[in-house]
């Protein structure tokens, strides 16, 4: 196996994210690209993420091959990654090579895990509620709503999204109206859940990867983010539902 990236942001983006929810995780590297599907220690959040073949300048797989790595040992590394690096991954005798190359040649080797763990699987979801809108407005709300609480109440009708979180004293409420830059769907009546801030605001630096974010989810039901950059890069999330006794 032998993989070069010339942009080396769609790798080293995508996995300080991942890592800042999942510790360990394993690359499944297939024909069409590489995939990764991991749930965090506490089981209450999934990651999704493909990085497709196109997006490579070389992509040379013979034959499925299964990489568990260390997360964070990973983004140490692809963080001294310069923007015109070129980005070579090689698997070697039980080890992750991986090699910057510009104006010199630097290499870093990292040992592939044995993980035991079975493989993860995404579950079918049916979500009533459909929202596309920009990545930044998404991250705003959730910085907004940070300051006031520990959990946040997505609400939707067939016309307005709303992000909303109430605090002892203090309360936050942003409401989304159908434009240019957000799209609604609603194929059921009024919908609303709550979910943790703390995971929220690990999944929207998704929005380094893609400008826009789809959102879905229903009633007391997990969510489900999508950033998307065609042909290049998807990383997805489903967080699952704050249930409080209130």
């Amino acid at each position: 196996m032998r993989l070069t990236l010339a942009e080396p942001r769609y790798l080293k983006d995508s996995v300080s994210v991942i890592s800042d929810l999942v510790n360990e995780g394993k690359f499944l590297v297939r024909k069409d690209g590489v995939e990764l599907v991991a749930m965090d220690p506490a089981n209450v959040a999934m990651v999704i993420f493909k990085l497709l073949a196109t997006t490579f300048t070389e992509y040379d797989v013979k034959k499925d091959t299964e990489l568990a790595i260390n997360l964070a040992q990973l983004k140490q590394i692809l963080r001294r990654a310069k923007s015109n690096d070129t980005v070579t991954l090689e698997d070697e005798e039980g080890k992750l090579n991986v090699q910057f190359r510009s104006d010199t040649v630097r290499t870093f080797s990292i040992p592939i895990l044995e993980l035991d763990e079975r493989e993860q699987r995404v579950p079918e979801l049916t979500f009533p509620v459909l929202i596309e809108t920009n990545s930044s407005v998404l991250a705003e709300a959730i910085g907004d709503v940070s300051v006031v609480a520990e959990s946040v109440l997505f609400a939707a009708d067939k016309t307005n999204f709303t992000i909303a979180a109430e605090g002892e004293l203090s309360k936050a409420r942003i409401e989304l109206k159908q434009d240019q830059n957000t799209k609604l769907t609603n194929k059921g009546d009024k919908v609303k859940a709550k979910y943790s801030v703390e995971y929220l605001k690990k999944m929207i630096e998704g929005g380094k990867l893609a400008e826009q974010v789809t959102i879905q989810f229903s009633n007391d039901y997990p969510l489900r983010l999508d950033y998307r950059q065609i042909d290049k890069v998807a990383l997805s999330f489903i967080l699952a539902p704050r249930v409080e006794n209130d």
